[in-house]
């Protein structure tokens, strides 16, 4: 199982607003890619939010393959997405993992 983790700090002012677009418009796209067969969705506790939240979103591949495909056909689509409707209201990184256990 390959985890995709993207964790974004957002901008108090959109937190709300950006969490119902993520849950509702944004995460059923990446999903309805056929790549990931799962996710979750989680805010960062003791962190300093004084600035606005942090959340991280780990979508679940079956495989390799399946997030390389997510990667080299839809990635780059998403990212220009999120860009053009909240433009630099939030940051984001991304980072892959293989669960061992």
């Amino acid at each position: 199982m390959i985890i995709y983790n993207l964790t974004v700090k957002v901008e108090a002012s959109i937190a709300d607003v950006w969490l119902q677009w993520l849950l509702n418009e944004h995460i059923p796209s990446i999903m309805n890619t056929n790549c990931f067969v799962d996710y979750t969705v989680v805010r960062l506790l003791e962190v300093d939010d004084s600035e606005g939240p942090t959340y991280a979103v780990q979508y679940h591949a079956e495989s390799k393959a399946d997030y390389n495909r997510y990667i080299e056909i839809h990635s780059s689509k998403m990212q220009k997405l999120s860009f053009e409707k909240w433009g630099d209201s939030f940051i984001a990184f991304r980072s892959v993992m293989d669960v061992v256990k």
